[in-house]
């Protein structure tokens, strides 16, 4: 009985070949969507549940209760690690501190007179660590033991990765690895390399023993100051299910404990939380280690786009099945004739469904992994991470496929097996349906079901006109500087002289207009925040501002306008100040010149100085956030890069070329023990939108497919229609209808089915997209004429698709097509 099922499915989809390969074509494509997003998923929901003890680790953030902005500081203090030891003696050992270094250079010289090899290391790869730290992230140890390798100074464990890195392949324990040039560490340990789905990717541990020593953290009995890489990980005791009550007390302890150890003023708007580390991954509001945050909301939005398109895809196989249920009529009236009962032609007609989509599953597994590394780089997944040999993935594919069966093929089969066969063997079944037992009216029922496709298509395509019109003005907004031909070179630890060395060696260089160090440029991810005090007050107001240490060139380099004032005068510590609007504003003054003059003091100082300008508003932040108070001042401790202008007249690739050459000579002579690093400003500032960039990719990409499975159900909708009109055209034609006339008569009801798809899918976009922007400090607002351009897209896709079929239609010989009948 199977065979025979199977036998008649592929006699059947031979026959209608045509009918067959739109299907497949569209049910693969969206499978593979499926597939891929589902793989996607999997991974962003994946992320830090690799430890074992996952569900009862937290990170402590804290959250200032005047804050305008909806952030978290992932930054504590750093006595704060043995305050909580103290003060919670049950979490002694279950409480550690994790301080990261970035930007950092490793040498390695293996064997005396050999040349030493250097390694310029960036963010998320080197990190201090306790032993304590090793209870509560799982390491795979190849060679050394979490309780003891990194519980004695200068003391290192690498991921297996790191060790072939700086040793080869040979036997790295025991050997030597220098840190920014100032100290040695011995490697003790080796362990295997953590997934790529890890909040916490470090791969080189330093014994935190060794972090005073090394100089990278000083204010040990600081409670004022946080560093945003020192983090403290804490672990519950208990099971995970006792968990949200034990989290629960915890915040209210920590509130007790911010008051103890922080003074009354600041401790009335201090917060401390417990953030569960398998929500660090999605948590927008702070940063982590591994650089990478993905919100659920977006996760959701990608599965339900995937379903979305394997909706669409569904209903292009159901419009094709009833549209040519009219052709099988009579097949269906000579089965039930010769004892073929309902469930029977039920059975036939899913057999048929399941042999096109058994093929769409094949082709979409082909497709899927031809497609995985384009998708793989779009969705920001590491190679490797996702891969379609997961039973996972596999098993959800054929999910997918039985799923995909049921809601493509119940319908068309419940219609074509309930033709009456008296009727169906006259040939009496009517384009709408009529004839038949299911009592739903076909031609509605299509309709109905373009319409909906439509609508997602039309929803997809405004999404990405916004997130296309977003992503322009981030790229054009003026932010207060210029951001144009600025190269950034990293300035690594620094001697007496070494800055003006470097200056003088590239001062007349013919491609560099100006340059200026400073700690940061105008907008950076790196940002020093700290409290002040103004004019006479002895009491810091309840926000602080953000310190732009620079020298005198800062201005004119970054193209910062001067509004009132001058610029502070050359000195390597704080001896003036020039302000931004935002903080002349919050301190009450209305015009530039009042507040030239005022004294302040910054940083816990005691000495007053004068702020002696103010500068144009400028972004420090990404557009995600408001313009916050900002300090410029001099102070040379603090510069850790240099900005270089490059002249208007030397911005051709050869110019740069040959400029970064000489730069990198002059940097080498100035620094020979650290690598020479370099970016511009345009490709960082891009950066701080990559997940943005994404999210338009994706739905740019994911609109295409969903409107080209959309037109290939048009195609064979209005290829039915068509045949199924064909002695009517022929009539018309005889009547002196023109081929404009012919293409309205089949055009016109598809136009009015997109605009109606078009007032359905406007309101649901508008408010998808606008909770999307409502992330954003600065936005665009929606306008009418994105909807509108949605629609004329819409429109214009689907003539284009009816075209061809109508105008075939009309140009056919009115004699033929009235013979043909």
């Amino acid at each position: 009985m199977l065979k025979s099922y199977f036998t008649t499915a592929l006699r059947a989809l031979k026959r209608n070949w045509s009918y067959s390969v739109i299907n497949v074509l569209g049910l693969t494509l969206s499978l593979a969507c499926c597939l891929l997003l589902f793989l996607a998923i999997r991974y962003e929901l994946s992320f830090d549940r690799h430890n074992a003890h996952a569900d009862q680790t937290y990170r402590i953030i804290s959250f200032n209760k005047k804050s305008n902005v909806d952030r978290r500081n992932a930054g504590i203090p750093l006595p704060a690690l043995a305050a909580l030891r103290n003060d919670f003696p049950n979490l002694k050992h279950q409480v550690t501190l994790v301080n990261r270094i970035t930007n950092v250079v490793v040498t390695v010289n293996e064997k005396a007179g050999q040349s030493t090899k250097k390694f310029q290391e960036g963010d998320g790869i080197l990190a201090f660590v306790e032993p304590e730290y090793f209870r509560l992230f799982d390491y795979t140890w190849k060679s050394g033991s979490p309780q003891t390798s990194v519980s004695n100074p200068n003391t290192v464990v690498l991921s297996e990765r790191m060790a072939q890195k700086y040793f080869g392949a040979g036997n790295p324990i025991g050997k030597k690895l220098r840190v920014e040039n100032k100290m040695d560490f011995v490697v003790t340990g080796v362990v295997q390399e953590l997934p790529a789905t890890s909040s916490v990717p470090f791969e080189v541990l330093l014994s935190f023993a060794s972090l005073k020593q090394f100089g990278s953290a000083t204010n040990w009995d600081d409670w004022q100051s946080t560093y945003g890489g020192a983090q403290i990980y804490l672990m519950l005791p208990g099971t995970s299910q006792d968990q949200p009550i034990a989290s629960a007390q915890m915040d209210q302890q920590l509130a007790a404990f911010v008051k103890k150890y922080h003074k009354p003023d600041d401790a009335k708007d201090l917060i401390y939380e417990l953030q569960p580390l398998t929500n660090i991954h999605f948590d927008t509001r702070t940063d982590n280690y591994a650089k990478r945050t993905v919100s659920k909301e977006m996760i959701w939005a990608m599965g339900l786009i995937g379903l979305f398109i394997l909706i669409t895809a569904c209903v292009n196989f159901i419009n094709l099945a009833t549209a040519q249920a009219i052709r099988r009529a009579k097949e269906v009236g000579v089965r039930k004739v010769m004892g073929s009962t309902r469930g029977q032609l039920v059975r036939q007609f899913l057999g048929e469904t399941g042999v096109l989509t058994g093929l769409a599953v094949i082709l979409s597994l082909i497709v899927a992994q031809l497609a995985l590394p384009y998708a793989g780089e779009l969705l920001n997944i590491k190679p490797g991470a996702a891969t379609l040999s997961d039973p996972m993935a596999l098993g959800f594919l054929l999910v997918m496929g039985v799923v995909t069966t049921a809601l493509a093929g119940f319908y068309p089969a419940l219609v074509l097996s309930g033709y009456q066969p008296i009727v169906a063997l006259k040939g009496k079944i009517q384009a709408s349906g009529q004839g038949g037992s299911s009592g739903i009216n076909q031609l509605t029922l299509r309709r109905g079901l373009i319409v909906g496709q439509f609508a997602i298509s039309q929803m997809l395509i405004i999404g990405t006109i916004i997130a296309y019109s977003q992503m322009k003005y981030f790229r054009s907004a003026d932010l207060g500087y210029s951001r144009d031909a600025v190269m950034t070179v990293l300035i690594p630890e620094k001697k007496p002289g070494q800055l003006e060395s470097l200056k003088a060696k590239l001062t007349g260089l013919p491609g560099i207009q100006s340059m200026s160090f400073a700690m940061t440029t105008p907008s950076s991810t790196s940002n020093w925040s700290t409290g002040f005090r103004f004019g006479n007050s002895e009491k810091e107001p309840d926000y602080g501002v953000l310190m732009r240490p620079a020298d005198t060139a800062y201005a004119h380099t970054y193209g910062l306008k001067l509004v009132a004032g001058r610029m502070y005068q050359p000195g390597d510590t704080m001896r003036e100040f020039v302000i931004n609007e935002a903080f002349m504003k919050r301190l009450g003054f209305q015009k530039p010149e009042q507040v030239i003059g005022k004294f302040m003091t910054v940083n816990g100082e005691s000495m007053k100085k004068p702020i002696v300008g103010v500068v144009k508003d400028f972004n420090a932040f990404s557009l995600h956030q408001q313009i916050e108070p900002s300090v410029l001042t001099s102070y040379r401790d603090q510069y850790r890069s240099l900005g270089i202008k490059l002249s208007p007249q030397q911005t051709s690739p050869e110019a740069i070329s040959q400029l970064l050459k000489q730069v990198e000579t002059a940097w080498n002579e100035t620094f020979p023990d650290f690598v020479f690093k370099y970016s511009f400003l345009d490709e960082t500032l891009a950066n701080f939108y990559k997940s943005e960039e994404r999210m338009y990719s994706l739905f740019q990409l994911l609109a295409c497919i969903a409107i080209f499975i959309g037109c290939l159900g048009l195609y064979g909708v209005v290829a039915f229609m068509a045949e199924s009109r064909t002695k009517e055209v022929g009539i018309r034609k005889a009547l002196g209808a023109t081929t404009a006339h012919i293409f309205g008569l089949f055009s016109l009801d598809f136009v009015r089915l997109v605009l109606v798809a078009l007032v359905i899918a406007s309101p649901i976009a508008w408010y998808v997209m606008t909770k999307w922007l409502a992330d954003f400090a600065y936005k665009i607002d929606i306008a009418w004429w994105m909807f509108a351009l949605a629609g004329l897209m819409a429109v214009g896709v689907a003539l284009l698709t009816v075209s061809f079929q109508s105008i075939k239609a009309a140009m056919m010989n009115p004699i033929k097509s009235l013979r043909s009948e």
